[in-house]
C-alpha cells in the first residue's frame, strides 16, 4: 500500500538522519578526549 511505503521511507530517513547526528556527536567527543590528553582518568585538581 502506498500509505506503508511512505511511513516506511519516512521512518527510514529519521533514522538515518538520527544516525548521522549519532556519528557527529562522537567525532566531536572524540575531539575533546584527544584535546584533552587522551587519558581515561582525569586528576581532579
Amino acid at each position: 500500500m502506498k500509505i506503508t511505503q511512505e511511513v516506511r521511507e519516512y521512518a527510514a530517513k529519521q533514522n538515518a538522519d538520527g544516525m548521522l547526528e549519532a556519528e557527529r556527536g562522537m567525532a566531536e567527543m572524540s575531539e575533546n578526549f584527544r584535546e584533552t590528553g587522551g587519558e581515561i582518568y582525569v586528576a581532579k585538581n
